[in-house]
């Protein structure tokens, strides 16, 4: 016998179905974020909370506004910046703020808008094939890659959970059928090469499916959320749009994989600060979830606690208003006022033990996630209880066992100024890493005195190649000559080849921040040229003569070949002095062919006959002074970014370039003085001129380095390191020039 009655056979199913679920045990919705014994306290206390109350109007104006134009949900076509794309990507945020507000409010029109649109999305997502933009490795249905369509579930299973209760069985069916379900077996089984990996990618393919499982209260799902997919079929070379593997042999996938191995025992993610502060929006927001509904499983002691750690070590990473240091692929610009780390900041404060410094943080946000812990925050600062968070120097490692490297953080503040230096020593950085092996910047308060270059990109603006990475991204942004280190033979560490980059890390030398006044870093690199070694110590010294701390940078290379070695330094602002005379060029070429030189042109050189080269620049009422003990037929390179770019797709920042020519050896050393001001309101030049009479290298063998400052004033800084032993408690006697130098520990700084 044949049943032809096909639609009555599918309503048939679907009122069983729903019968079946109604006679399921009662789950108590909302249990991520929020939950009803939260919900109830915020209630309480509506109305009598200033920061929490001005969030409230905020998000309450914003989805009104939503409502009031109606329910858009365009056929998918657009890459970043699009409309579609755009569309989608204000849905999911409109769609969670909508369903806090209905559980906040009991105003059933956000239930009712939630509702609305997630059916609109059932009936949509069954036709949709994959996105037609083909650039992406992984590409999603509603969005040009899957790991926009895994941001869309991490939000939209928080608004379904905020209106669960609401929705009728009948149509939870439908939504959790035709959408919710097929979506997170989409961008999960579907989509192995983005889902079962360690990045920050998979991070939010795995919170997307673990945020639906708990919702739908379904073990199966959350299991593969938290330890990833069985089998995922993937071959062992398969590689991202990065050139990142994806697969490597025996390791783990899933959210707790993607906690063990990116994040280091200090919290810092390997990936650098930006993409940290992109993941820990879905690393903290399930943790949250996790706790209120697995709380057996400790989620916030996890690895000795580092979901914690890396909130911490994620506002140190920042400069003095608050931007990320742009550490590989990285938006400069990019701040902990951004979204996520307004939720991670009350996340933080809420399992952490509510640090009170937390909230100075929180109210420099000015707003708060609407959550139990965002009622916390706005608690404690309505209390008067913050206490300043005091950004330190300090030295997060780097691998998931803390032996990858690591990134140097040292600060010289007082009451009106903070200079900072960043040096990196760290692995490669998954497929978002740069080839800059112990590169550094530098910073007076929030202004970049010598910069990195961050990413090439112009993220989510649809002009410029759909708001997506850039293929100068490629050839020059993740590019050796692009940072401030040395790059032998106009080459890029390891080739530029990623699989041999992600082998090595740089190694710490000392790091000392002990004495205040003689902060130093000294780490060494032995792979990025083979046959090479490089060893690069920056300290950061107060001394008398000096209007501000200056920074003493030495490198000293030692090769089996002769190469030619050059040590880049990108400035920012206009240069008001050498003392070396230099031609201009007459006619713009590039410096180079590859490597990233064919994107830098050629301004100006000098072949120097000084013992110093001194350099002056000013930049947003500043002065800066680089000065560089040199030999003879060193030169100098004045270069400019911006050569072989036809699209304008890079910034045309200047460079200053220290070439050494074929030679085994070579030692760099130079000193970046930070000094005076210049009012355009007065029109005057305070202490315009450098303080350094004269910057030598008195010493160096096999084992020592002694360099000597004389500044203006008559006085001599003498600062001797000992390259091959840095024991702490180790004895070192010296004679330089007929005289003896006694000394414990790897360094001894003297003024005479």
């Amino acid at each position: 016998m044949q049943i032809r009655n096909i639609p009555f056979i599918k309503t048939l199913t679907l009122l069983l179905l729903i019968l079946m679920n109604l006679g399921l045990k009662a789950q108590d919705h909302p249990c991520l974020v929020l939950t009803k014994q939260g919900v109830r306290e915020i209630q309480s206390q509506l109305g009598k909370v200033p920061l929490f109350d001005t969030s409230l109007a905020d998000v309450k104006a914003e989805v009104d506004a939503e409502i009031a134009l109606g329910i858009l949900l365009p056929i998918p076509k657009d890459f970043s910046g699009g409309y579609t794309h755009e569309r989608h990507k204000k849905n999911f945020l409109i769609l969670e703020k909508a369903g806090v507000l209905y559980q906040i409010s009991s105003y059933e029109k956000y239930g009712v808008y939630v509702r609305d649109m997630l059916l609109g999305y059932a009936k949509l997502y069954p036709t949709l094939p994959l996105h037609p933009q083909v650039r992406s490795y992984a590409r999603g249905k509603l969005f040009w890659q899957a790991l926009n369509d895994a941001n869309w579930l991490v939000y939209v299973s928080q608004a379904y959970d905020c209106v669960y209760d609401f929705i009728s069985p009948a149509d939870r069916f439908i939504i959790e059928k035709d959408l919710l379900r097929p979506f997170a077996d989409f961008i999960s089984i579907g989509s192995p090469q983005f889902y079962d990996r360690v990045h920050n990618h998979s991070t939010w393919g795995n919170v997307a499916v673990g945020m639906l499982a708990l919702v739908l209260k379904d073990e199966a799902l959350l299991d593969r959320s938290l330890n990833g997919l069985k089998e995922n079929g993937l071959p062992t070379d398969m590689k991202d749009n990065d050139g990142g593997l994806i697969k490597k042999q025996g390791q783990k996938t899933g959210f707790l994989a993607n906690i063990d191995e990116p994040f280091s025992p200090d919290g810092y993610y390997t990936e650098g600060a930006y993409y940290q502060r992109y993941a820990m929006y879905p690393f903290l927001v399930f943790a949250e979830a996790l706790q209120n509904n697995k709380p057996d499983l400790k989620i916030f002691e996890y690895k000795n606690g580092v979901l914690l750690k890396s909130v911490y070590a994620l506002l140190n990473l920042t400069n003095s208003v608050g931007e990320f240091f742009p550490l590989n692929d990285a938006q400069k610009g990019m701040s902990y006022y951004s979204r996520e780390l307004v939720s991670v900041v009350d996340i933080a404060y809420i399992y952490g033990g509510k640090d009170s410094s937390l909230l100075s943080i929180a109210k420099q946000q000015g707003r708060v996630q609407l959550g139990y812990s965002g009622m916390a925050v706005a608690l404690g600062i309505k209390n008067n209880l913050e206490k300043p968070f005091e950004k330190i120097s300090i030295n997060l490692s780097d691998g998931a066992d803390g032996k990858q490297g690591g990134v140097a953080i040292i600060r010289n503040k007082n009451k009106e100024d903070e200079l900072t230096l960043v040096l990196k020593y760290a692995s490669q950085g998954l497929s978002h890493g740069h080839y800059d092996k112990l590169s550094f910047s530098f910073y007076n308060n929030s202004t970049d005195v010598l910069q990195d270059y961050g990413l090439a990109r112009f993220v989510n603006i649809e002009q410029k190649g759909g708001g997506n990475y850039l293929k100068e991204n490629t050839t020059w942004a993740k590019q050796t000559v692009a940072h401030n280190t040395v790059v032998q033979n106009e080459t890029s560490h390891f080739g530029g080849d990623f699989e041999t980059g992600s082998k090595y890390a740089s190694e710490k030398y000392v790091y000392d921040v002990s004495n205040p006044k003689v902060q130093i870093i000294s780490a060494n690199e032995n792979n990025a040229y083979p046959g090479t070694t490089m060893q690069r110590t920056m300290a950061l010294i107060e001394e008398e003569g000096f209007e501000k701390p200056f920074l003493l940078d030495i490198i000293q290379l030692d090769s089996k070949t002769a190469n030619q070695y050059d040590l880049p330094f990108y400035y920012l602002g206009q240069i008001m002095s050498a003392n070396f005379a230099y031609e201009t060029a007459k006619i713009q070429e590039p410096l180079g062919k590859s490597s990233g030189y064919q994107h830098l042109w050629k301004e100006g050189n000098a072949i120097l006959a000084t013992d110093n080269a001194k350099i002056s620049w000013l930049n947003k009422g500043s002065f800066y002074t680089l000065t560089s003990a040199t030999q003879p037929d060193d030169e100098v390179v004045f270069v400019r970014i911006g050569a072989n770019d036809p699209g304008f797709n890079l910034r045309n920042d200047p460079g200053i370039i220290f070439r050494k020519k074929n030679t085994q050896k070579a030692t760099f050393v130079s000193v970046l003085e930070t000094h005076g001001s210049y009012s355009p309101v007065t029109e005057s030049a305070k202490n315009a001129y450098s303080s350094i009479e004269t910057l030598k290298i008195i010493y160096e063998d096999a084992n020592y380095i002694g360099v000597q400052i004389k500044n203006k004033s008559g006085v001599e800084t003498l600062f001797l390191f000992a390259t091959e032993n840095n024991k702490s408690n180790q004895k070192h006697s010296l004679v330089i020039n007929n005289k003896t130098y006694n000394w414990i520990g790897p360094y001894y700084k003297l003024k005479k």
